[in-house]
């Protein structure tokens, strides 16, 4: 049996197949096709998951797409593909339900709460489930304009970022801030012991359409002049206050029990993840790493599989690599097009004593191997990679090759069987979706990673879900004695991380990256 699902047509759109239960493909349209082009259907992703599952559109049993469609006619939407799919049985899941089976059936419980919340969906911000066994049975919804994402997308805008693309800055900057601005976010969201949010619109001015939108008696709390910007003093308490006002919204939509999942673009917000690992109120906490919109791909293909074939075996999530690989000839090609030089590492073992070399050298290199990460995060397969012990790591990464702000750090990679030692986290930390603390024997070590006072950003690796990788940190680690690198998603200036060998060759060549590792390929400048 395989399952075609699209999700994300009007934004962030992406595509998956389920082949006899198992995720075969993911891949998001905009790191395919390097452009953004919503409400239509995304043709590169689409070609290359047939491509990379081995199957004609013909052979597939069920397109699955999730709503909101293309902005005009569906008719015409599901004509098309119903013309391009002709064997096919065509599904419609709605959003939040989405956002629910990718957070859910991935995991082995057979039992769970699912949370979702975003900014909207088909009106809806949030939702809460109950899962058990092969069923999702909806609790209770959030409507839109109650949305702790929209919230969050305001401030982003006040706070001087671009909406619905920043809301990660301002995340981060919270790590800085106090608690000073909480109680005035609670009485935004409206926050009651035990109740759900409900926005009160009195904070906002309709008729002002710039700065979040923001009215006179939100700036009286905050301190301010009404409509100015708000100053380099107050802006990390500002992100602090929104940040812990919707940490203590979300564990109150959560309630407590056994095993908590998520779902939904929040659900990027590792602080978020963390505190809820960190409340004591559930045992286990698991978060869907491709949690925004580019995830309801999954969560369409493994809702035909439970819901609507009524399969009982669960899958996994697996590694998240899901995306095209590129075999040597391949590269050597986009190479040898581009008059480059370069040498060709024989074996694995010169591979990784080249990298370790490089990095223990405290050069900054580029890591593409394998296929791309399905995901915003780079989880060891298109990575840029520096030693915690170069004093100089961090400021480089940021200001000669990210170009990002300084309160921005990156995530220490470990072997997931030494993280005990050098970190405090939780098991999210297998895919980028949490956060930890350094233990205090390490602090001075990796302290150009920490955000505020002790929070660091972790990436557990296992020999299984990515065994090169994992070979290389254990490398560098019987090399210097600590096993870690920094780690960054290999993008530059926006744009997506890089899918194929000539992405990686013109965002090396267009950075203070100093060396570059492709499939089994070494540029050096």
């Amino acid at each position: 049996m395989i399952i075609f699902g699209i999700g994300g047509i009007l934004h962030d759109a992406s595509c998956a197949v389920l082949k006899d239960g198992d995720l075969v493909a993911a891949i998001e349209q905009r790191k395919i096709a390097r452009v953004r082009g919503p409400g239509e259907l995304p043709e590169e992703s689409i070609a290359a998951c047939l491509r990379l599952a081995n199957v004609k559109p013909e052979q597939i049993d069920c397109v699955v797409v999730v709503r909101p469609l293309a902005a005009g006619p569906e008719a015409s939407l599901h004509m098309e593909l119903r013309a391009r799919f002709p064997k096919s049985k065509v599904i419609l899941v709605d959003h939040q339900m989405a956002h629910a089976a990718s957070a859910y059936y991935p995991t082995p419980f057979e039992s769970a709460t699912v949370l979702t919340l975003d900014r909207l969906g088909d009106f809806r911000c949030g939702a809460r489930w109950r899962g058990a066994g092969n069923h999702l049975q909806l609790e209770k919804e959030l409507y839109y304009p109650d949305s702790l994402g929209d919230l969050y997308g305001r401030v982003t805008e006040l706070l001087g970022f671009e909406p619905n693309a920043d809301e990660h800055k301002v995340q981060w900057l919270s790590a800085y801030g106090d608690g000073r601005f909480t109680d005035v976010f609670r009485d935004v969201l409206g926050l009651r012991d035990g109740e759900w949010p409900s926005i009160d619109r009195s904070y906002f001015n309709s008729d002002r359409h710039t700065h979040g939108g923001f009215s006179s008696k939100f700036y009286e709390r905050l301190g301010l002049a009404e409509g100015v910007a708000v100053p380099e003093s107050k802006r990390m308490q500002v992100a602090a206050g929104l940040q812990r006002a919707i940490e203590q919204a979300a564990l109150e939509m959560a309630g407590e029990g056994e095993n908590l999942c998520l779902g939904g673009g929040l659900s990027y917000n590792a602080l978020l993840v963390a505190a809820l690992e960190r409340s004591g109120r559930w045992k286990n906490v698991f978060v869907q790493p491709a949690a925004g919109n580019a995830g309801t791909s999954l969560g369409a293909v493994f809702y035909a599989w439970h819901a609507a074939y009524g399969q009982t075996s669960r899958g996994s999530m697996k590694d998240l690599c899901l995306g095209p690989g590129f075999t040597a000839d391949e590269i050597k090609q986009v190479l040898e097009n581009c008059k480059l030089r370069f040498r060709y590492l024989l074996t694995t073992d010169e591979l990784i004593e080249k990298a370790v070399e490089q990095v223990n050298n405290n050069r900054i290199i580029a890591w593409m191997h394998g296929r791309m990460e399905f995901g915003p995060r780079a989880l060891g397969n298109r990575s840029i990679l520096a030693s915690p012990l170069n004093p100089y790591s961090t400021e480089n990464l940021n200001v000669y090759i990210k170009h990002r702000e300084p309160f921005r750090k990156f995530a220490a990679s470990v072997p997931a069987e030494l993280a005990g030692e050098y970190f405090e986290v939780g098991a999210n930390a297998r895919f980028l979706a949490t956060v930890g603390r350094v233990r205090p024997k390490h602090r001075k070590t990796l302290e150009s990673a920490v955000l505020g006072e002790e929070t660091v950003r972790v990436h557990t690796v296992t020999r299984d879900d990515n065994p090169l990788y994992w070979r290389l940190l254990q490398a560098f680690g019987k090399a210097t004695g600590l096993p870690v690198l920094y780690n960054t998603s290999f993008n530059l200036f926006g744009d997506p991380i890089v899918c194929t060998p000539r992405d990686a060759v013109r965002s090396f060549y267009s950075s203070g990256i100093d060396s570059l590792f492709v499939g089994n390929f070494f540029l050096d400048k």
